[in-house]
């Protein structure tokens, strides 16, 4: 009787136990920890040179656990730790007004601006290709090239390009990164929809024009609904490259507000842990934009009744 009774409210946290580690949260835990147990390793492996020369220009001699608690505190490290750059990006992100240039979110919302503009102008050309290129047979052959050549093109050589040109005939500001955005992501739409147009079964097309389909019609009811899945992988991808674009976009600039010119401003300086706080900034805010769309394709996908997986 008391042995039941110890043991029986120790199953649900053995049942949540195992379903921890069958799971994606135990895997995806331990490698978070095992990444942070790397960093600090690196940091203090980076950083230990640099405070023993500190330590010995002001003539002090410390232990090596001094020495050791001080390479994870340095003002400007070669690699900060990472509660360094956990509370820089605390610092800018809650104990700073939005409004400040100095305010993580402000820099964001610029970059933001520029990556959803880009990202409507290379979802809507993509798009266009992709129709274009499933109807016109002979596109298929002469543009499909093009547009994988396209790709081949470093982006950091381009982008001055497009900066230098629009801006000689008056166009600066937003535009000129979302053209940037735009180059990058209208690829990998393309190639996703294509696919997807071309997905459904010779059947189903024969099907359709015994139907007396119209092109329209087939386009409408059969061709587009296939391509939803392989659009929407296409526009996770995208929306994620349209967000390099916008930060690179932003670079041979000298932009003064963006993620691009938080970059530049912390690589002038030296300022390593302004950095990388950036840098996780635009993950984070990459990893929002594509939530953000695979929370549009289960709604699209519960209006037009599809399977959840």
């Amino acid at each position: 009787m008391t042995t039941e009774a110890v043991s029986l409210p120790t199953r649900p946290v053995a049942r949540k136990a195992s379903r921890l580690r069958g799971g994606n949260a135990g895997p995806v835990l331990v490698v978070v920890l095992a990444i942070v147990a790397i960093w600090y390793a690196a940091a203090i492996l980076m950083n230990w040179r640099g405070t023993i020369d500190a330590f010995s220009r002001a003539g002090e001699q410390r232990s090596a656990t001094e020495i050791l608690f001080a390479t994870m505190e340095q003002e400007r490290p070669i690699l900060p730790a990472p509660h360094q750059v956990l509370t820089e990006l605390k610092k800018t992100t809650l104990d700073m007004p939005v409004t400040s240039r100095r305010s993580l979110p402000f820099h964001a919302w610029v970059t933001l601006s520029s990556t959803l503009l880009g990202f409507g102008l290379g979802t809507l050309l993509g798009s266009v290709l992709a129709v274009l290129i499933v109807h016109v047979k002979t596109l298929e052959r002469s543009l499909m090239p093009w547009i994988i050549s396209s790709q081949t093109i470093p982006i950091l050589a381009i982008a001055p390009i497009i900066i230098v040109v629009l801006g000689s005939i008056g166009i600066t500001g937003l535009f000129p990164k979302a053209i940037i955005s735009a180059y990058l992501c209208f690829f990998p739409i393309t190639i996703s929809m294509v696919k997807g147009l071309t997905s459904p079964d010779p059947m189903q097309r024969d099907l359709m024009r015994t139907y007396s389909a119209s092109l329209a019609q087939s386009f409408w009811k059969l061709r587009l609904p296939a391509s939803m899945p392989y659009l929407f992988t296409g526009l996770k991808v995208a929306i994620a490259i349209s967000l390099v674009g916008a930060i690179v976009g932003e670079l041979p600039t000298g932009a003064q507000a963006g993620l691009g010119a938080r970059l530049l401003a912390g690589s002038y300086y030296g300022q390593t842990i302004q950095i990388w706080a950036a840098l996780f900034g635009a993950a984070i805010l990459a990893s929002v934009l594509v939530a953000a769309i695979g929370l549009l394709e289960r709604l699209l996908n519960k209006t037009m009744g599809a399977r959840s997986p």
